[in-house]
């Protein structure tokens, strides 16, 4: 079977089902964005909207595509010339949707620990206009005296620093010469943190007075907001399947579902530079996008990183499984309507939680959607403080009790992170005899407290939660319960 590539995508396929395919066009766009990141919902929402935009003439624009991590990927790229079909499925409107789509976004992937120059070099072009990012939660920390010269960076944020600072120097600092930077990694105010991240960099390093303030006044970090629920890789059986009725083998083959929405917070500047958000109403650019954010963090995100674990000790491993579940549909209904929805930190009628609340459950009942709950748990500590934590605090200042389905679905994150095994500096937690790996920061630590596991320890630990849980009346012995 032939490979999804440029040249057999111009030969043709012999396909079973109907398949969008981009118009040559496109392949002679100019870069316009610098993309960090691989991961399939870069690929299945921000690089949609491109690709979606190109085929309708309106961005006309290609994404170069950094490879910031040593998980590999990168190869496949490059061989499919860039190429991904991406399945869209699912229920809109009350209407079921399947779509195939060729994507033709991206025009070249580079691997910055090897690259780096190549990288450097996007700077000096005229035509980039455009950062997107989504290196996960724990990408946009600040690490002191991160290196800027002499080679790859270490971290995202001084990755975007030396590349700044490699354009205002090749355009002496002119204010066309500035970026829209977006962040999609799900941190609150992801775009002002970035910058406030990069600004310390600078300083770090003592950039040039000039140069800060063309970093401050020429650039729009922008917050931003994705929500589509776009599972990982395909598994053999799934792929092999759906590349039979394409009549061709894809590597980077994505399936999606049709909800879409990528929340920006920016004026006129950046409506102008993101020309592609005219192509589809799932692009939302607005002064404020605070309600959007939350909807999304607290009610499917919070709901995701409670149910998980629970969910896959149980013997789950999709999330559609979860749903079709009568007892476990009705729990996860009841904790997010009924706890997480009552404790949003942001003023809004609960009309509009409930509906999107419920909207959210219909999503997570797609039947076309295998979305792992394994995938899920990666970095679980730092989802779990960033998405919950709030709510739970809130809940307390609202009602003065533990949420009971909250502490379930916490006692059960607790134990999903009781690793049994360390092998090569790699964690792993035993389900009814099944090894399955822990892919979070803090595993290490799990590992040891677990070791002599005192809950009011861990509970009072102010550096996981950046609060003293256990001084909330009631949630110790709520989350006792079920451990």
């Amino acid at each position: 079977m032939a490979i999804l590539n440029r040249q057999n995508l111009t030969a043709g396929f012999s396909s079973k089902i109907s398949v969008q395919t981009p118009n040559s066009a496109v392949f002679d766009y100019p870069e316009k964005v610098l993309q960090f990141g691989t991961g399939v919902l870069l690929r299945g929402l921000c690089d949609f909207f491109i690709d979606k935009a190109n085929r309708a003439g309106q961005f006309k624009g290609r994404v170069v595509v950094v490879k910031s991590t040593d998980r590999p990927g990168a190869d496949a790229f490059t061989e499919q010339d860039g190429l991904f079909t991406h399945c869209i499925k699912g229920i809109e409107d009350g209407v079921a949707i399947e779509e195939t789509v060729i994507n033709a976004s991206i025009s070249r992937t580079i691997t910055a620990a090897t690259a780096w120059n190549e990288i450097l070099a996007c700077a000096a072009s005229s035509d980039m206009q455009v950062i997107i990012s989504n290196t996960t939660e724990v990408g946009i920390q600040y690490h002191a005296n991160d290196p800027i010269d002499g080679g790859c960076p270490k971290s995202f944020p001084a990755k975007l620093l030396a590349f700044l600072y490699a354009r205002w120097q090749h355009f002496n600092g002119t204010s066309e010469s500035g970026m829209v930077i977006i962040p999609t990694e799900l941190i609150i105010n992801n775009g002002d943190v970035l910058k406030e991240i990069v600004l310390k960099l600078a300083a770090d390093h003592q950039l040039p007075a000039a140069f800060v303030a063309w970093l401050q006044d020429a650039n729009h970090f922008c917050n931003s907001l994705v929500d589509r629920i776009v599972p990982g890789t395909p598994d053999a059986a799934t792929s092999a399947a759906i590349c039979a009725d394409l009549g061709y083998e894809d590597k980077n083959l994505i399936i999606s579902e049709v909800y879409r929405l990528w929340a920006i917070q920016g004026g006129a500047k950046v409506r102008e530079v993101l020309s592609f958000a005219k192509a589809d109403a799932g692009v939302v650019i607005a002064d404020d996008i605070e309600i959007y954010r939350e909807l999304k963090l607290r009610l499917l995100n919070g709901t995701h990183t409670l149910m998980c674990g629970m969910s896959f000790l149980l013997g789950f491993r999709l999330v559609k499984d979860v749903m079709a579940n009568g007892y476990l549909s009705k729990l996860v209904m009841n904790l997010m309507l009924s706890e997480l929805a009552l404790a949003i930190p942001y003023k809004m009628d609960f009309k509009v939680a409930d509906r999107f609340g419920r909207s959210v459950l219909d999503r997570f009942r797609n039947p076309f959607i295998n979305h792992k709950l394994i995938d899920i748990t990666v970095q679980y500590t730092t989802k779990m403080r960033m998405r919950n934590i709030p709510l739970l605090v809130q809940y307390y200042q609202e009602f003065g009790k533990a949420p009971e389905l909250f502490a379930m679905g916490f006692a059960a994150y607790l134990q999903f992170m009781h690793a049994v095994k360390e092998e090569n500096g790699k964690y792993y937690g035993d389900a009814n005899g099944e090894l399955y790996p822990i892919n979070c920061d803090y595993a290490a630590h799990f590992y040891e407290a677990w070791k002599d596991f005192d809950l009011k320890k861990v509970l009072a630990d102010t550096s996981l939660w950046g609060a003293d849980l256990s001084a909330l009346h009631g949630f110790e012995a709520a989350v006792q319960k079920y451990i």
